[in-house]
Formats: structure tokens, sequence, C-alpha cells
């Protein structure tokens, strides 16, 4: 059952919030400040990484000694006689009492204690600090990240619109009546993961998780590139893959991954691939050598800037470009930039291997039973532009390009390069024969198929 909120109960849940995050905020600011303990001595050979705060090979004690009068706060780096050059000793004074942590250091990583990597030693304590005052004045806030909830998280029940899309059993059980062009359901099998990175917040923020405030000043949490939703470390790791793009964090159309673009734009196929193929079976289908000959290069570079920039609004007509060579140049540019192709990894050895089947409907249920692997962004797009390649091919006795052709040309840029290969070459000869088979049984391979709404 799924409980209704109003929008009097939204903003009521959102003011308590507020002041809690608010009241957290400001325990964070009464944290200890870092300290450092200057080393008065001259240390020939300090690592790079480390500064002033590091007093060489001393023992704890007397660490301790020189930490003993300063205030909470107080640091320094020491050498560590056991570690065998593999880390430091980081000393610090809390609570009235000295700890002694190992200190690491990674290679174009940084300093790190646990988990989050740092620039220098003092950054490193600022943040440690505010962790230790949290833990020490409010330690229910660190006791619920690891029974967060996504169901019952913010991200979930003031997301609305989220809701609906990422949530298995909404889409079981909803009656509604209108139901979006494209909507990821449990029918679709659909699966995005968030693309989360470390990110250093500025501000009041909170993990949309388990609700929590985002404490310390630098990497409190991560951020998803794709939806933008702001996480803790360790909540992130629990978070499933559902996640829904937002266009205001896409940037351009070209490059970017097919479930995201789609989902971003609540569509069913990639308008650049829509309107170029619109403009090619408008006033190109008779033209010879159709996309095998190449359009201007900078004419192509342009209209993929108007893609990225205008979006489906993008001027594609006979007046602005009058040669169709350079529209068909920017599609195939577009598929060649897809991060992941449109025949997935996954899916391709498969494919390939209904090659080998000698009789003609085995190999097709095969090959019908591979395709049905693949995400449904990937599988109608491809869908689609067999469809198309099979109108063009339908003309071969005037524009020369029968499926045979139209394979050679678009094995490479439909599944792409190898992920690992020892040859600079790599032999294309079963994927032009895959591609080829595609073209040539289309109706039979797509038939009974999930419907495309353009």
């Amino acid at each position: 059952m799924y409980v209704q909120f109003r929008n009097s109960d939204i903003r009521l849940h959102n003011e308590i919030l507020s002041k809690y995050y608010e009241k957290v905020y400001r325990m964070q600011l009464n944290a200890p400040v870092p300290v450092p303990i200057i080393c008065e001595n001259y240390l020939p050979g300090v690592p790079s990484y480390l500064g002033r705060d590091y007093h060489g090979d001393i023992s704890h004690i007397e660490a301790n000694n020189l930490l003993a009068p300063h205030p909470n706060g107080a640091y320094l780096v020491r050498s560590s006689r056991s570690a065998n050059g593999e880390f430091h000793t980081l000393s610090l004074k809390f609570n009235d009492r000295i700890h002694h942590y190992k200190l690491f250091y990674e290679v174009n990583a940084g300093l790190y204690v646990r988990q989050k990597r740092y620039d220098c030693v003092r950054s490193l304590v600022a943040d440690g600090l505010v962790t230790m005052y949290l833990e020490l004045k409010a330690p229910l806030v660190l006791e619920r990240l690891p029974t967060a909830n996504y169901q019952e998280s913010p991200y979930m029940t003031l997301n609305k619109r989220k809701l609906r899309a990422l949530t298995k059993e909404y889409a079981r059980n909803s009656n509604l009546q209108a139901q979006p062009i494209w909507s990821p359901n449990i029918n679709d099998n659909y699966e995005k993961s968030h693309t989360f990175k470390t990110n250093t917040f500025k501000g009041l923020n909170w993990c949309e998780l388990c609700g929590n405030f985002l404490w310390g000043f630098t990497a409190q949490g991560v951020r998803c590139d794709d939806c933008g939703m702001i996480a803790h470390n360790k909540c992130s790791e629990k978070v499933p893959n559902y996640c829904i793009p937002d266009l205001k964090y896409l940037r351009g159309v070209f490059g970017i991954e097919l479930t995201t673009l789609l989902a971003a734009h609540r569509s069913n196929l990639p308008f650049v691939l829509t309107k170029c193929v619109s403009e090619v079976e408008a006033r190109g289908l008779t033209v010879e050598g159709i996309y095998r000959l190449s359009g201007f290069a900078d004419e192509i570079d342009a209209i993929k800037m108007a893609f990225d920039k205008d979006g489906d609004k993008a001027d594609l007509s006979q007046e602005k470009y009058p040669n169709i060579n350079v529209i068909t140049g920017a599609l195939k540019l577009y598929l060649r930039l897809l991060p992941i192709p449109l025949i997935t990894f996954i899916v391709h050895p498969m494919l390939v291997e209904s090659l080998q089947l000698k009789n003609e409907d085995a190999r097709i249920k095969h090959i019908r039973l591979s395709l049905k692997s693949m995400p449904k962004p990937h599988y109608d797009t491809l869908k689609f532009m067999i469809q198309h390649l099979k109108r063009v091919s339908q003309h071969s006795a005037i524009n020369k390009m029968n499926p045979h052709n139209l394979a050679t040309v678009f094995a490479p840029t439909l599944i792409g390069p190898p992920e690992s290969s020892n040859s600079m070459l790599p032999d294309m000869t079963a994927d032009i024969l895959l591609i080829e088979n595609l073209i040539l049984h289309c109706d039979a391979i797509f038939a009974e198929s999930r419907s495309i709404v353009v």
C-alpha cells in the first residue's frame, strides 16, 4: 500500500527536516579545528606529500607529550617504526585524549585513513574532527546510515515523479489510465545504475537515501551525474539501479549513454536518429552510395553542435544542408559515439554464435532470442535502424546499397570496436554477415515485438 502525501504534509516534513539539518549543521561548526604542531627541527627526506607537521621518527609517548599542552584538534604526523614504509602515523588530540591512526598515501589519489582521500593532512584532520564530534554529540545520525531504507527515503517520498518510475511495485499495482510514452517498469526490465562521483558540497546538504546531514568540509558525499541524487558514500552502495536522468544534468546529446538519454527525454527513440532517418527517407533513398559516401566534416560537426544545443528543434532541412551525405554522416557519428554500442557487448557474442547455425529458421530464432536480452532502448533503436536500412536496400538498383554493402558500412558503427583486441584491424567478416542477416530477415526477426512510438 502506498501512502498519499498532501502538500501540507510535505511542507511540514520539509520544515522539520530543515530545522533538524540546521541544528546538525551548527553542531558541525562547533567541532574542534585542526591545530598542526610544527616540527622545529630540520628533517632530511621528508615525503613531498607531508608538511611541517611531520616530526619524523618519534615514539607515541613523545607524540603524546607534544600534543598534551595543546587544545583538542592538535595533531602531528610521525613515522611508524613497524610500518616498513607502508604508512605513517597520525597522532590527534580529541575529547582530551590522544588518538593514533595509520596514515596512508596513494599516488594520484592522496592521503587517507579510511575511504576518503585528501590533498593534505590538514583537510583530512578537519573532516575527521567533524565526524568524531558528531559521533560524540549526535550518535543517532550515524547509527541510521546502515539501516536506511530506499523505499522510505526522502528521494522516494518527496520526488513523486521519480517514485512512479523507480518502484517496480508501483508499475505492477498502478491503475492509472494514462501512462507516459516511455516509462521504465517491471515489464521493460529497466535497469540503470547511478553514476555517483565524490563531490564537495557547499552549505547545507543532506543524503537523499537516509535523510541525514552530509557533514564534513570536503568530499562529504556523492552526487549522481545523471539524476543529481545526493548521498553519503555508504548510502550510495545501497541505492538500486533505478536512476531516472534529468535533462539539466546532461551535456549535449552525442556521447550520452542511450538509456540515460531516452530516460531523460522520456522518449522511445533518440531524436538524432528519427530526424536524420526522416531526411534520408524523404530525399536520399535513390542517392547513389547513400551511407557509403561521407559528407564534409565541418558540416557534420555543425549538425552535431546543433543537436547538442537545440535538441529535436535542430534544422536539417534541404535548404540548410542540401548534401544528404552530411545528414548520414551525422547519424553514423552519433552511433559511433555511444559509450555502449547499440548492439551491446554482452549480446554481440550471442548473435555471432547464431551465425553458426546452417538452418535459416533456427538461425532467425536464435537471433530473436538473443536480441531479447538487450535493454529495451537498445532493442527498439536497433529495430528502428534495421527497418530503415531494409527500406534503403529496397532501392539498391538505383543507390547501389544492397544489404551486404549497408552491412559493411554499419557493422563497425552498430557493434563498435571489441572491448579488447590484439589486432590493429579486427576481422569484421562475422559482424558484416550478422548485420546483413538482420537486414535480410528484418520482418521475421522483429516480428511480434514491442511496438515503438516515435
